[in-house]
């Protein structure tokens, strides 16, 4: 017999049973309990996973809560009052009380030709007397600004024109006005420039005109083709708005897009215009519209008629009447009647032109008589000689006088004499013209101002 106990089958079997039933016993009470935690816990187990999925109402309280935290940005209240406060000194109190003069100028010849043409030596006096008389030299831009109430100007300022497109504005004017340190525009008719069908071989290029406006100097728009803008002749009413339109229009948009400038200021051809060419210029866009008109200009001279003094190579007083700023327009300023009959027979424009060759037997004899200041209007007369007086009409509107002679020209040459009344005292100017049968030989191309 050994140590080990016997068994007997049935006896093992009841062992390995028992065995079987402890290790079972505790397998099945962790059974049981995860059973429990599975049935009993569930809603337990539910509840905690919906607590997890509800955190949707913390962001309702949450944003119900946001508008105190955006309240500080609010506070801040930048923009009614930090971004004003700069333009305050765009206020124009100081700016309305200065005044403005315009020269205009067309060619520059040492032996000049007619009227049109000025020196160059006596344009560089006239340069320096500017300065002496105390007068600043201001561009177009800041004339503008001035007018839009952004800027201040100095009471004596000055602004030099240049028409039409002469090459003698780039070759001559142009260093001697470089040389002073003087801003100007320069005023063309997009027909005259080289390349164009009314080109001479004294016209300016557009390339030329490149090299000015990349150097600063300003370019306007003097119409299309230089033609008389209140001329209604054979033309319907639709068909004069139209054509006064394009010559207006046309030209600031050819002009813009040649040279990629935004065109603001025109230049009436001779200076001439009427309600409907101030509408039309005003349609277009320009922000100014300048006429020949000599006047001083304030703060409150109208946009669309806006005077300038046609400086010519003949008539020195012009100059003289443009630096005491006679001749009325929109300031205080009166010329005593002394003053505006010496003023009268230099600063006008008139047609034909001082030496121009006409072609038509009966040509219209035109003058603005604005230079003359309170004229009387029933005092006006206007001779030619050789003929007597002509039957003359007056624009009050434009101070503009105008008459046809009652018979052909046969003459080369004509003078007009104009006279009329102020302040009852009387004055007088006149001018001359040559005259051309058609046909007769080549006539002289009239001078474009």
């Amino acid at each position: 017999m050994t140590g080990k106990p016997e068994f007997s089958g049935s006896h093992f079997r009841l062992v390995q049973t028992r065995r079987a039933g402890r290790r079972i016993g505790k397998f099945g009470l962790i059974l049981l309990a995860v059973t429990a935690l599975g049935f009993g816990g569930c809603g337990k187990i539910k509840s905690m996973l919906a607590a997890k999925e509800k955190p949707a109402e913390p962001p309702a309280v949450q944003a119900a809560a946001t508008p105190a935290p955006l309240e500080p940005k609010v506070e801040a209240k930048p923009e009614p009052v930090v971004q004003k406060q700069p333009e305050a000194p765009a206020k124009p109190a100081a700016s309305t009380k200065g005044s403005v003069m315009v020269l205009c100028y067309h060619r520059f010849e040492n032996l000049p030709k007619d009227s049109m043409a000025i020196r160059p030596e006596e344009f560089e006096k006239q340069l320096e007397q500017l300065k002496a008389e105390g007068f600043s030299v201001i561009s177009m831009a800041d004339f503008l600004a001035w007018r839009r109430g952004e800027m201040e100007i100095p009471e004596k300022s000055c602004v030099i024109t240049l028409d039409d497109g002469w090459r003698s504005g780039y070759s001559v004017a142009w260093p001697l006005l470089k040389k002073h340190g003087y801003p100007f525009t320069m005023f063309i008719y997009v027909d005259y420039i080289k390349g164009q069908k009314r080109a001479g071989g004294q016209s300016m290029s557009w390339e030329e005109l490149a090299e000015m406006r990349d150097a600063g100097v300003e370019i306007g728009s003097h119409t299309v083709s230089h033609t008389d803008l209140r001329s209604k002749k054979g033309k319907t009413p639709e068909q004069y708005d139209q054509w006064i339109r394009e010559e207006i229009g046309t030209s600031k948009k050819l002009i813009e897009q040649k040279l990629g400038i935004a065109v603001k200021t025109l230049a009436y051809p001779y200076g001439n215009h009427n309600p409907e060419v101030r509408q039309a210029a005003m349609d277009a866009g320009y922000e100014a519209a300048f006429s020949v008109y000599g006047q001083r200009l304030t703060y409150h001279s109208p946009a669309d008629q806006l005077g300038r003094y046609a400086v010519e190579g003949n008539k020195p007083q012009t100059f003289v009447a443009a630096l005491k700023m006679v001749g009325g327009g929109g300031g205080s300023m009166e010329a005593p009647a002394a003053a505006v009959s010496q003023l009268a027979a230099t600063a006008m424009l008139t047609q034909p032109m001082e030496g121009e060759t006409v072609l038509e037997a009966r040509p219209v004899l035109r003058a603005n008589v604005a230079s003359f200041g309170a004229v009387d209007p029933t005092s006006l007369e206007m001779r030619l000689s050789g003929m007597g007086l002509v039957p003359i009409k007056y624009d009050a509107e434009n101070k503009v006088v105008e008459g046809v002679p009652g018979q052909d020209l046969k003459d080369p040459s004509y003078t007009v004499i104009l006279s009329g009344k102020v302040n009852g005292r009387r004055i007088e100017t006149r001018w001359s013209f040559n005259f051309q049968k058609a046909g007769a030989g080549d006539a002289a191309k009239p001078v474009k101002k």
